[in-house]
């Protein structure tokens, strides 16, 4: 009989599983995910500014694995684990399994804040990209139209909550847009009323990073105009105002959140299954404690076990991948009786671009910026999309895009049903 493998979420871990046993007639393997699509998060901040199209970063599970016949595909979200009957529920069905994996990632983590939760726009998913999107877009034409200074201050003001790569990253993007678009393209608009600020709670930026991709990033988006704000964190968003810790406010209709994240909540395991920020406790082979033939892979999961790691990895999409393909490797050794082997993390390193041709590299032995580490970044991103033609139209996008400076699909769009009344 073919071991029934689950897995819930189809991002970096469960994706880079299906493919180490695709092919494996051992097995049959069904992905749930609620998107009927993979899509590639580092790249997300380049949707949310109309640089890319979404269709760059994302591909069809079904078109995907649509020549491997023990691949299946439900779409649906996950309620419940009930393991006594080795089975989950989902708002589309219930599933029996095998063996579980669990590899749904993260949310955004507004700590408890809920005016910044409600009114905030966070941008893990594809939905939230786009809706920022047009937010950004939809506030520059309310701003061109504004004739109060006071008010079109408030609409030009953008606050970006993290300093991490991503708000780095969406920092440097934002401002040479404003540089080299909102200039020519938003004529009625004076950009000496904008600012982007840029607030972390930490003393740095790119706070896991080295030492020279901190002040690089600092640098850098200074140059660009961006107002950074550090040791300094948010406590509430309230009226159009942001209020921070130390008393003072900034006046923005938008504030993005990338500060903080939580894993997404799993009902019917163990209370000693989850730890902290949430993230399924698991052993050195991903299986979560306290549980039978239950897995998590990936920013899910928290791990201890690893020496070198003694609070858990990093979020990052390496952890991800490498605990997919290992724990391939290991429901093929259980199959075949042997020992399983531990998962260990290889340090590949880690980067972040800030702007046009400047980015920053780390790797375990070496740092490194500017051109060249831009040039390292856009093939390091290139090399795991998922599907040939997403990777030679992203990098004809981008190599026309830089050179131009001038995307063309700052679109405002609306999905809508449509009523009949050619409205």
């Amino acid at each position: 009989m073919k071991k029934h493998i689950l897995i819930v979420g189809g991002g970096f871990a469960g994706i880079n599983l299906i493919k180490s046993l695709k092919n494996d007639k051992r097995f049959k393997i069904t992905l749930v995910d609620k998107n009927n699509y993979h899509f590639f998060p580092p790249l997300i901040y380049q949707v949310a500014t109309s640089f890319i199209e979404a269709s760059n970063i994302s591909y069809p599970f079904r078109k995907l694995f649509s020549d491997n016949k023990n691949v299946k595909f439900h779409m649906g979200s996950l309620v419940k684990v009930i393991p006594e009957d080795k089975t989950i529920e989902t708002d589309t069905g219930s599933l029996s399994y095998d063996y579980l994996v669990l590899a749904m990632g993260t949310e955004s983590n507004f700590f408890g804040m809920e005016n910044v939760r409600k009114c905030a726009l966070p941008m893990k998913s594809i939905e939230e990209a786009l809706y920022l999107r047009n937010h950004i877009l939809l506030t520059l034409e309310e701003a061109a139209r504004n004739k109060d200074i006071n008010e079109a201050e408030k609409l030009q003001n953008i606050v970006i909550a993290g300093g991490g790569p991503t708000g780095v990253e969406l920092a440097g993007m934002l401002a040479e847009m404003g540089r080299y678009i909102a200039k020519k393209e938003y004529p009625e608009i004076k950009l000496s009323f904008s600012s982007i600020y840029l607030i972390d709670a930490l003393p740095t930026l790119l706070s896991p990073m080295s030492r020279l991709a901190q002040e690089t990033a600092y640098e850098k988006l200074k140059e660009l105009g961006v107002k950074i704000l550090l040791n300094v964190s948010v406590k509430d968003y309230v009226d159009s105002k942001v209020i921070l810790s130390d008393g003072k406010s900034i006046e923005t209709e938008t504030l993005i959140w990338t500060s903080g994240v939580i894993g997404r909540e799993v009902h019917g395991l163990p209370e000693e299954s989850t730890g902290k920020g949430r993230r399924l406790m698991v052993d050195a082979y991903n299986k979560v404690q306290g549980t039978a033939n239950i897995y998590a892979l990936g920013d899910l999961c928290l791990m201890i076990s690893e020496e070198k790691y003694p609070k858990g990895h990093l979020q990052l999409a390496q952890v991800a991948i490498q605990q997919g393909k290992n724990m391939a490797a290991n429901f093929q050794r259980i199959e075949d009786g042997k020992v399983l082997e531990p998962f260990r993390y290889n340090d590949k390193g880690s980067m972040a671009i800030i702007s046009k041709y400047n980015a920053v590299v780390d790797l375990p032995k070496h740092s490194f910026k500017g051109f060249i580490a831009w040039l390292t970044w856009l093939f390091i991103h290139i090399i795991p999309l998922v599907g040939f033609g997403n990777k030679i139209q992203l990098a004809i996008d981008w190599f026309r895009l830089f050179i131009t400076n001038n995307p063309s699909i700052r679109l405002i769009l609306f999905p809508k049903r449509n009523t009949g009344n050619g409205q």
